[in-house]
This record gives structure tokens, sequence and C-alpha cells, in this order.
């Protein structure tokens, strides 16, 4: 199956730092929120689309001291995406955590 970010599965998603994928992944979760409820296929795609970052960003072998922190990450947005049985967990509560994460990518943006 081909990517859906085909430019950032060229290579580009690794030149990225750990807050610039993850503040990535949460503009995927927002969109997912967003079309919650509203539109079934949009909000599966923008789901499949988070779900390819996350997976992209467990490849990147600079990280594998956080795998457990993406994996959980994305176990979490999964239960989240199939009614949050598991953890309880909803998209909203997601997206303070991935703010964050976007929060200091732009921050480093302006220094």
């Amino acid at each position: 199956m081909a990517p859906i970010h085909q430019n950032l599965a060229n290579g580009r998603w690794h030149t990225f730092s750990f807050a610039e994928q993850m503040g990535n992944i949460g503009s995927e979760v927002s969109r997912t929120g967003r079309q919650e409820g509203k539109d079934e296929e949009l909000f599966q795609k923008a789901a499949d689309r988070a779900l390819e970052l996350f997976d992209m960003t467990l490849s990147d072998q600079r990280w594998k001291k956080r795998l457990r922190e993406i994996n959980r990450a994305r176990e979490v947005f999964c239960d989240a995406i199939l009614g949050g049985k598991e953890y309880g967990s909803g998209l909203k509560d997601l997206q303070k955590y991935f703010d964050d994460f976007a929060s200091v990518a732009v921050s480093k943006l302006y220094k």
C-alpha cells in the first residue's frame, strides 16, 4: 500500500525533531477529533493519517529510548477512535498532550 504522506515517507519525516513529529501527529489527532460523530469518511481518513505518522515515528531509530511513550500514545489514540472502552480516552483528552509538543516545536522555530 502506498504511503498517504508520500513526501514524508520518502525520508523527510526523519529530518523532523521529536517535538515536530509528535506535533504533526497531534494535528491529525485534532482533525480526527473534529470529524468524530460528523463525517465517518473524513474521520477514518484523518485517523489513518495519524496512524501512519505514528508508525513512521516508531520506525525512526533516533527515538529508540522513547518507543514505550510513542507506542502508548498510539495505543491510547486507537482506544479513543474505537470508543475509549479500554482506557476511557477521548480524542479531546489527547489533544493537550500533543499540543505541548507542537508548542515546543514552534518555539524552537522562533529562537
